[in-house]
């Protein structure tokens, strides 16, 4: 029981640090473009994950039975996931590379799976349908689509003088931030969930894998608050760093990156939010010219999406060898 309680604190410290490295996913670009102050825009931000966290549980049950075999999962292995997975977090969020919360607790569930069970306990085709395909296709999907409503954007505006077009998107900015942020809550928060109901059926204490209601109410609001607690590193990076962003640019980002997450929350696949926005706004850059996006930056982050999951998957098998060595010496 002690073990179990650890286990869900870790869960709700990750959903915490979820909800502050991934603040930049919803309201980064609403922040540079000076749509919504920074206090407003995180405050925003932090009531509408609460509210999509609250509504949705089909990612959860992905997470919790369709990556490894449940059966064979134990305690030990959802801690040294969860450890795994904020290692990192905190790691990525200190440099300020927008990294995927999201891949980060895949990866260490993953690991830790391989070093309890071998090879064998992880749903392998799961993961593909469920981690690698969505990992791939959410920033193709953003950044094409984020592409085709700029186009469309400016093929609407391009007669008409800047000023008054930046002070109309301004004001619709804080509608597609919101619905960024709405999206996020329904899609990332249902991770954690699934962690702790999986952590819940390997201890006995539900018969079933669904979702308690007080798990869902914990998840969704340790991810509020850390949401307010802010992500300024990575609100920089996202916001200036990869592109010079105007209303309009955010506006199209967002949109286009909330409707891909909004669209595989509703069939249950967990995406990274972080991928999906930032591909989104190398997306709406590309349409001025490929120079706008600053590609070095942008190069970097993608190397912390290639390494996050084998680093987190890395550091949780090491916590559970390193926890079970310590078992057979007392």
């Amino acid at each position: 029981m002690v073990l179990l309680i650890a286990i869900v604190i870790t869960a709700l410290v990750f959903d915490y640090t979820n909800g502050f490295h991934d603040t930049a996913n919803a309201i980064a670009t609403s922040v540079s473009t000076r749509a919504l102050s920074p206090r407003v825009a995180v405050f925003m931000a932090a009531g509408l994950n609460l509210l999509g966290a609250l509504l949705y549980t089909g990612v959860a049950k992905t997470v919790g039975e369709g990556l490894v075999n449940t059966d064979l999962v134990t305690l030990p292995v959802v801690m040294s996931a969860l450890i795994g997975a904020v290692v990192w977090n905190f790691t990525t969020w200190y440099f300020g590379i927008p990294s995927s919360s999201s891949q980060a607790l895949f990866g260490g569930l993953i690991g830790a799976m391989i070093a309890s069970a071998g090879v064998d306990g992880v749903i392998w085709g799961g993961v593909l349908e469920k981690v690698i395909l969505p990992m791939i296709g959410s920033p193709v999907l953003g950044f094409v689509g984020a592409w085709v409503l700029m186009t469309a954007l400016i093929w609407m505006v391009h007669k008409r003088q800047q000023a008054p077009v930046n002070k109309w998107f301004r004001r619709l900015q804080p509608i597609s931030a919101g619905f960024m942020a709405f999206s996020h809550g329904a899609n990332d928060a249902q991770k954690t969930m699934g962690i702790i109901t999986l952590a819940l059926f390997a201890s006995g204490q539900i018969d079933a894998f669904e979702i308690p209601l007080w798990v869902k109410i914990a998840c969704a609001l340790a991810m509020a608050i850390g949401t307010y607690s802010g992500g300024w590193r990575i609100i920089h990076t996202l916001g200036s760093k990869v592109i010079k962003l105007d209303p309009i640019h955010g506006f199209a980002a967002e949109t286009a990156a909330a409707s891909v997450i909004q669209l595989a929350t509703h069939f249950g696949f967990p995406v990274s939010t972080t991928h999906t926005i930032t591909a989104a706004i190398m997306g709406v850059g590309s349409t001025q010219r490929l120079s706008a996006v600053r590609w070095g930056v942008a190069g970097n982050i993608v190397t912390a999406w290639v390494l996050t999951l084998p680093a987190a998957g890395l550091v949780a098998a090491g916590c559970y060898l390193a926890g079970q060595a310590l078992r057979s010496l007392f």
